[in-house]
């Protein structure tokens, strides 16, 4: 397989779960990647979480550590940033252009339509129209784990985050771009689902309140959920 038969394959909404735009500016395409699309990429994460620069635990500057383990792709991320160098010293692997076509291809598809009589087409979404990733975060979720209602505010441009889920189900709870508090909206991902927020959602709290362990395919050979969210870094 060459690398840009990576990521190749058909993307098909599931019929009984239709797209939707759960707030403005954000939008989910449920069975977006099929079966052979996320085998593909299930066998790249296996690939980019190997050392050197690889999968870690993040320790927080409170001294805690998260639940979900990591890596990056592009530029490390650390609480709260980015840079070169990744958790052992080494340098952080380069950020798939293949992965990045994929997250244009999501992109364009999110907002090239009106989505429930919301945001408006492409160019309604700051940074769509021209948007070039450039990193991309790896998160692995084993059973149990969870993450806090979080703003992604690390980046120094306001392009929409595409975030890509594999294996098990996962309750994601989608904030409001104030407080960790209510309102908020809880969404069921499965795998093969996309979701992309951007405009008025890019800055919303965002997070994981708990995976349903057991509903991955088992096709996949994957324990927990793997979640891909791909950025545009503005660094």
């Amino acid at each position: 397989m060459t690398q840009g038969e990576l990521f190749g394959g058909l993307f098909d909404a599931s019929p009984e779960r239709g797209r939707s735009e759960p707030a403005p500016g954000a939008v989910l395409l449920p069975g977006w990647l099929d079966a052979a699309a996320q085998l593909r990429l299930v066998a790249a994460c296996r690939d980019w979480a190997r050392p050197p620069a690889g999968m870690h635990t993040v320790r927080m500057p409170t001294g805690g550590t998260m639940s979900v383990r990591m890596v990056s792709l592009g530029l490390h991320w650390y609480p709260y940033g980015y840079r070169g160098v990744a958790e052992d010293g080494t340098p952080v692997k380069p950020f798939p252009p293949e992965l990045g076509a994929l997250a244009r291809r999501a992109v364009a598809e999110a907002y090239g339509a009106t989505v429930g009589g919301g945001i408006s087409g492409i160019g309604g979404i700051a940074g769509a129209v021209d948007y070039e990733p450039d990193v991309a975060i790896v998160n692995h979720y084993p059973h149990g784990a969870r993450m806090g209602l979080h703003q992604d505010r690390d980046e120094r441009a306001d392009a929409p985050v595409v975030s890509l889920s594999l294996g098990d189900t996962c309750v994601f709870r989608l904030g409001n771009t104030e407080t960790r508090t209510r309102p908020w909206t809880d969404l069921e991902l499965r795998g093969g689902d996309l979701l992309v927020f951007g405009g008025p959602a890019r800055f919303a709290y965002h997070g994981v309140v708990r995976t349903l362990p057991g509903t991955a395919d088992p096709a996949l050979g994957l324990t927990g959920r793997l979640n891909i969210t791909v950025r545009q870094s503005g660094l």
